[in-house]
């Protein structure tokens, strides 16, 4: 199964040329700048309208009109995760926002990763694991701990995040494939290509 991953468009889904077609396309989170609600329904409205079989988003800490949401009338093949999971042709999938509040090392982060399932194929978070895609050359470390403790035990086949800006790439660890496509730099000008994968 073909799956396109993308992640923190920060607003200009739309300036983004056409994306190859995939099965499965994943969006990580931040896809608002602001987090109001317009945005939020001008990107569904695009992503609903993409030719891919399934679209599935998570939130990210810049998409706060979505905390404590409930999204009804999403056409059948678009799927928001919220700490939910899914299967799609047999292969598991999991998502775990982000919104702003969550602090490292917390209980509320702690308990938050906690919920992730024990057997789940495709992993998507908005943060990514600590050490891992998670610094842009600056010696400062931006991934969970807690995250990637539960990553270890759970070792899905696909880890997708973005959050950390220019920390776009790959990177195979324990069995585990891990992904950040932000495509977007820390000025917000869109420079990345969403990552195509197999799963």
């Amino acid at each position: 199964m073909t799956l396109l991953h993308l992640s923190d468009t920060h607003g200009r889904h739309r300036e983004l040329a056409e994306q190859p077609y995939a099965d499965l396309l994943v969006h990580s989170g931040d896809f608002t700048m602001a987090g109001s609600e317009s945005e939020a329904v001008d990107f569904i409205q695009w992503l609903s309208e993409l030719p891919h079989r399934h679209k599935i988003f998570i939130a990210g800490n810049h998409d706060s009109c979505l905390l404590n949401a409930t999204l009804d009338g999403l056409p059948d093949n678009v799927h928001y995760l919220c700490n939910d999971a899914l299967s799609i042709d047999g292969i598991s999938l999991y998502g775990a926002p982000m919104f702003v509040g969550m602090q490292d090392g917390d209980l509320a982060e702690i308990e938050h990763y906690a919920q992730i399932p024990d057997r789940v194929d495709v992993l998507i978070s908005h943060r990514p694991p600590l050490g891992i895609l998670d610094s842009v050359g600056n010696g400062v470390r931006y991934g969970s701990a807690a995250l990637l403790e539960k990553v270890k035990s759970v070792k899905p086949k696909l880890h997708l995040f973005g959050h950390v800006h220019g920390a776009y790439g790959k990177q195979e660890w324990n069995g585990t494939l891990f992904c950040n496509s932000g495509v977007t730099d820390w000025r917000y000008n869109l420079i990345f290509s969403p990552q195509m994968l197999e799963v």
